[in-house]
């Protein structure tokens, strides 16, 4: 099976030469265990900066420390492990009838694979929750028959002696039952506990891979994997298999280069092998960038080496790859630097799994601080716009209005902004043509057909035969036309600029000039791995500094930078998300819809609806709407209702049969970023209503298409068959499970959009930047991402954010141009 924890190749760039390596993540997860404190810059680096030393503060939960310290879990806590993952995965008796790979994925427990060492590895070196150490607690408690006791009451008890049991020696069947308890429990965390072991057991079972990139379930769950349509140049395999270099005078040819590893080949500059740091500095050089690669003797906490810039750009997704492309295109010298690794083209694995460890934050496995909302967001070079589902949505009017009228932002209703919108549209190559509709996009466009109303078609920025629904885990052709295959394009093809992946910021360099109220941004502070040495830190010495790390990372940098606007982190907005399903069965020929389609294939999203009955107006009126989700088995399996090992397997088998909807509500309620694991949040009232309201639309939009079983994600797990009951029972079922509260966690909540934890406004009294994009405390520094959005804004934010972004571009030539003068 695949290791989970270990750090992965960073796919090689022009000038450095690819390492065979293991998974891994972004810079905050998968990395050895750090040794934090405060260190100081003195000696050989101060002379380049006027003589003052530079202090940063290391960044990290010491709880995650103390834990992560002991490498592994204890053998009590991973005899509970295997006993709850075998409880929600069982060995199970399949039916008569069922064909041999069914009856093997029955047959097989979770243990008998590997699952609860898979598990014990992601809690210890993936998970970076602040509550951790509860799990850990719990499993400990459970390897004791006093802990069983507390945590599971009666049900733990035998009628024999000894009359009290750990949890592994409950029966199966007690088991289950305790588990169910635990996820209708009136204690919270107890609840918790149950949401975090099932999303790590189950994800881990149906993601992981054995030696032939296959998992022992996904024939009987009708899944092939990777696409199979993804057929990597036969020569990458020989090409991969061995160290390459490139010199400066470019001896590869950059057509197969480029056909190779994609656009962005030549302008990628690894710093994470050792023996390459030199060929690394050689290639900076050569862009024209100035580096001063300090003494070999110098250790961390000191400077490795020193890059001067005129602008580095923090994040590589949609604000920081359009900012870096602007400037470059205007003829500055731009550095960008990515937490994420760069995941080219031909080296995709489009395997869920491994996926979700080299593109997302975390290895996808982040949440609010209750575990309330589970969050997804991209970590890899390009961000989110190289693993969203290419909506590309304009901001939506009376949005704009609510910004410049209300919170007196001038920009929203500027012929600039109407540019920006413009030209990113473009340059994404924007359309709303389908030719071919996928699974979950059919049945909701005839849901609502049927139910009277209609499907607006969803802007993209892919063409309209794009029919690929593995795009969340990076677009194979190119044919999404992300920050990677478009802006960024532009900065490396300029000549002005590159790309470092898996370099983390840890600190925005200022300096305060007499005479000025606002210290100056000069730079900044990052660090990276180097080989299976230490940590290794660089400075870069710019003469603008803009942040684009996305609404989670974006105010914990400038925090740990010093920054003290009390609204840094505040007005977090989530874009919470419930989804509805339907089992549409594929038992004929004339089965609808055809039945070779499967829930997982096709565009992600290319129809939606507004939850209220008002038909043509713009997308996200009424406060929620609904689109279609790109749900691959793990996922599908975390937001599936468990009532029973057997039920779950069972379920399961409809997978590639089994639409889903979902409701996405402009959300009013706001939490707070305290670091990047670490979020609190609140839904509001209005929110859970919009919630309901269009939870309620989705299910009959399931049922009208023709679904024949249709449900909820709540933990009771209730559905009903729309073809055998009366129409005052499924009206009945319909109002019951749309009314359901959402805030108890009994409910899968989700968010794919983060936004508004740095929000644009006219003054520093409820903002952190003003409508040039210029943070109020410090002058050059420039925040380009969904951090600035002043509220939420209701429907994917990718056109938004760019365009945001470009007018924040505009501001900084603005800047460069006074500098240069």
């Amino acid at each position: 099976m695949s290791v989970p924890g270990k750090r992965r190749n960073q796919n090689m760039g022009y000038f450095c030469a690819a390492a065979n390596g293991g998974g891994g993540d972004d810079g905050e997860t998968n990395h050895q265990p750090h040794h934090h404190c405060v260190i100081e810059l003195h000696g050989g680096a101060d002379s380049f900066h006027d003589g003052a030393s530079v202090e940063i503060s290391q960044h990290a939960n010491s709880n995650n420390d103390y834990y992560s310290s002991a490498g592994h879990l204890s053998a009590a806590e991973m005899e509970s492990l295997a006993a709850l993952c075998d409880t929600f995965l069982p060995s199970v008796a399949p039916a008569t009838a069922a064909d041999r790979s069914t009856a093997v994925f029955f047959e097989t427990s979770a243990s008998a694979v590997g699952t609860p060492e898979r598990v014990g590895e992601m809690i210890m070196e993936r998970v970076r929750h602040p509550k951790k150490w509860l799990v850990r607690v719990s499993l400990w408690m459970l390897s004791t028959w006093y802990g069983t006791y507390i945590l599971c009451g009666n049900e733990s008890l035998s009628n024999h002696f000894p009359y009290f049991k750990r949890f592994s020696k409950v029966s199966q069947k007690k088991r289950e039952q305790i588990a169910l308890s635990w996820s209708l429990s009136y204690f919270f965390l107890l609840r918790m506990f149950f949401r975090t072991i099932k999303i790590l057991c189950l994800l881990a079972f149906f993601t992981q891979v054995d030696e032939e990139m296959n998992n022992i379930s996904w024939k009987a769950i009708d899944y092939p994997g990777s696409d199979p349509q993804f057929k990597p140049p036969s020569n990458l395999k020989e090409k991969d298999s061995k160290s390459r270099e490139v010199d400066e005078e470019g001896d590869e040819e950059e057509e197969e280069a480029e056909e190779l590893y994609g656009p962005l080949f030549k302008g990628i500059v690894n710093l994470q092998h050792q023996q390459q740091i030199q060929v690394a500095v050689g290639a900076l050089r050569k862009f024209g960038f100035p580096v001063t690669l300090l003494s070999p003797t110098t250790k961390p906490p000191n400077p490795s080496m020193i890059i001067k810039c005129d602008a580095v750009v923090v994040g590589s997704g949609s604000g920081g790859g359009v900012v870096a492309g602007v400037l470059a295109n205007a003829g500055y010298k731009v550095l960008v630097l990515e937490k994420g690794s760069y995941c080219a083209r031909t080296n995709l694995s489009l395997l869920e799994g491994p996926a979700m460890e080299e593109m997302y934050q975390s290895s996808g496995l982040v949440a609010t601080d209750n575990m309330n909302v589970l969050i997804l967001a991209g970590s890899t070079v390009g961000g989110g716009s190289t693993v969203n589902w290419s909506a590309s949505i304009k901001t939506p009017s009376h949005v704009t209005k609510e910004w410049s009228d209300e919170y007196e932002l001038e920009l929203f209703r500027s012929n600039l902004y109407k540019e920006a919108i413009d030209v990113v549209c473009k340059k994404m190559g924007v359309q709303s043509e389908i030719d071919n509709e996928g699974f979950n996009n059919a049945v909701l466009r005839k849901g609502c057909e049927e139910l009277g109303g209609h499907a607006i078609n969803i802007p993209r920025n892919s063409t309209s035969d794009h029919y690929c629904g593995w795009c969340c885990l990076g677009c194979r052709d190119g044919r999404k036309k992300g920050t990677a295959e478009t802006w960024l394009v532009d900065l490396v093809r300029s000549g002005n600029g590159v790309i470092l992946p898996g370099c983390e910021a840890i600190k925005i360099r200022q300096e305060k000039k007499h005479g000025r109220e606002r210290k100056m941004a000069k730079g900044v502070a990052f660090e990276f791995w180097c080989g299976s040495a230490a940590k290794q830190m660089c400075l870069v010495e710019s003469k603008v500094t803009i942040v684009a790390c996305g609404a989670l990372n974006t105010p914990p940098l400038l925090k740990r930078s010093g920054l003290r606007n009390p609204n840094i982190g505040k007005n977090l907005h989530l874009h919470p998300v419930t989804m509805a399903w339907g089992y549409f069965p594929a038992e004929t020929d004339k089965s609808w819809p055809e039945k070779d389609k499967k829930s997982y294939e096709g565009g992600i999203m290319t129809a939606m609806c507004n939850i209220g009955p008002e038909p043509n107006q713009e997308p996200g009126y009424g406060g929620a709407v609904i689109q279609t989700p790109a749900l691959h088995p793990g996922l599908f399996s975390i937001l599936m209702p468990w009532v029973s090992g057997t039920n779950i397997k069972q379920r399961m088998c409809k997978f590639s049969r089994t639409a889903h909807v979902f409701v996405l509500a402009r959300d009013k309620g706001s939490g707070t970023v305290k670091s990047p694991s670490s979020l609190s949040y609140k839904m509001d009232n209005v929110d859970e209503q919009n919630l309901q309201k269009g939870l309620e639309k989705a299910l009959k939009i399931l049922a009208a298409a023709g679904a024949v079983e249709i449900g909820t994600h709540h933990n009771k797990g209730r559905s009903i068959n729309v073809k055998k009951v009366s129409y005052r029972e499924y009206e009945k079922f319909v109002k019951e499970e749309s009314s359901r509260p959402l805030k108890d966690l009994l409910t899968p909540i989700c968010s794919a959009h983060q936004m508004g934890s740095c929000r644009m406004g006219s003054g520093a009294k409820d903002s952190v930047v003003n409508q040039r994009g210029e943070t109020w405390e410090v002058e050059g520094l420039f925040i380009a991402d969904s951090s600035v959005f002043p509220t939420a804004l209701g429907v994917n934010p990718m056109v938004t954010v760019q365009a945001i972004a470009y007018c924040t571009a505009q501001s900084v030539l603005e800047t460069l141009k006074r500098k240069r003068n």
